[in-house]
């Protein structure tokens, strides 16, 4: 195990002041020192809690949490990084509110926030809506602020968006380091990122593109595989191209899993709607067109239905590097024979790498409380040696 004043001397020798009272959209928004700055407060704050030393950072306050898509990983993800702190938790559901009765996203904003320190937002299912709208809530707070209506400027944590999934992909890179030993190990490594048979529709395309704009930033050979017809953004595509040739490494599309799998060092097999079917979703909800939603549905469910074949199987599994490949899941996945009749991976496979993939999930608590953190603490270096210094204990013997 490091010591806390390893992961200090790691954080002096990093810059990242632009950090403090930003907030957190987008990865490729934040520079190579910010993320690394991220992922070594994450593991510090891990650090001194399995040493039972409380991390409250924060005597009082609030964390505002706004989930418009279902959720179970990163609910409790959140909670846990607030509570961590300090933070209590507090959910704002829309039903209950005056959001139905016309109130606007600045005034509902502002008064989710007179003792708010952190919002976090999940809103990923409509394709040009969900990361517009948080950007709208957090200039609401961020004129609050100035005008004196807010003592404080919350922080704002995409939880999930239509464009990104930051906390999930922050978390997925920080396990992938720990597993190779560190970002050094990482250049030249093989990620194939690739889609997965599911008997459902309409997943979020958030998953696959957070992770090709991550992942290219590392030096790796990232392979994006897929279907004729279940594309990415274009824009995030063009994105992880220009973070492969800055990085080194490499970036390129197949419409072959076989292709991908191939002498893979990471393999993360998931499903995602299309672009396109996406963007049409979009606007049938927004025309309240509900019969047109029903027959797209019903499209592609027929449409997912021809591509069965796309699963993370023991036979694709063995052509993998030395046919262990780390299995990557953002989860819950679809296992054939468990949770569906024919889904995006083999339940041998699935058992085989549960141990892993639930430690996978375990680092998005830490990556959370990391984003509040370097958001709230001028100098979060001296913030987390001060926790040591005054060693409280989390749990009393």
């Amino acid at each position: 195990m490091k010591t806390l004043q390893e992961f200090i001397d790691k954080l002096d020798s990093l810059e990242f002041d632009k950090m403090y009272g930003n907030d957190f959209f987008l990865t490729w928004e934040k520079t190579e020192d910010e993320l690394e700055a991220l992922w070594t407060v994450a593991d510090a704050l891990r650090n001194l809690r399995e040493r039972n030393i409380s991390t409250k950072v924060f005597d009082s306050g609030l964390g505002i949490s706004l989930f418009r898509d279902n959720s179970t990983r990163t609910r409790f993800s959140f909670a846990s990084a607030c509570n961590l702190l300090g933070l209590e938790v507090q959910d704002l559901d829309e039903g209950k509110s005056q959001v139905a009765h016309g109130e606007t996203v600045r005034e509902t904003a502002n008064m989710i926030s007179f003792m708010a320190d952190v919002i976090g937002i999940r809103d990923d299912m409509y394709i040009g809506k969900g990361n517009t709208y948080m950007r709208e809530v957090a200039k609401a707070v961020e004129d609050g602020n100035r005008d004196g209506i807010l003592e404080q400027r919350p922080t704002l944590v995409n939880l999930q968006c239509d464009i990104d999934h930051p906390t999930q992909c922050m978390a997925d890179m920080l396990h992938i380091i720990h597993e190779f030993g560190g970002i050094e190990n990482l250049k030249g490594k093989k990620l194939a990122m690739t889609w997965a048979y599911s008997p459902s529709y309409g997943k979020p395309l958030s998953v696959p593109q957070g992770v090709i704009g991550l992942m290219t930033r590392m030096g790796m050979e990232v392979v994006l595989a897929h279907p004729e017809g279940y594309d990415v953004m274009p824009e995030v595509e063009e994105i992880a191209k220009k973070n492969a040739e800055a990085s080194g490494g490499s970036f390129r599309k197949t419409n072959s899993m076989e292709d991908a799998f191939k002498d893979a060092d990471i393999v993360y097999p998931k499903s995602w709607a299309s672009f396109a079917a996406m963007e049409k979703r979009t606007d049938l909800y927004g025309n309240g067109d509900f019969d047109g939603i029903k027959a797209l549905e019903k499209e592609l469910l027929a449409q997912n239905a021809e591509h069965k074949d796309w699963a993370c199987t023991e036979k694709l599994m063995k052509t993998t590097k030395d046919g262990k490949a780390l299995y990557l899941h953002c989860l819950p996945a679809d296992i054939t024979g468990v949770s569906c009749d024919e889904g995006e991976v083999d339940a041998s496979v699935f058992d085989r790498y549960r141990t892993p993939l639930y430690k996978q999930a375990s680092f998005k608590p830490y990556v959370i409380a990391a984003m509040i953190f370097l958001s709230k603490f001028k100098n979060p270096a001296e913030t987390l040696k001060q926790l040591e210094e005054k060693a409280a204990k989390r749990v009393s013997d």
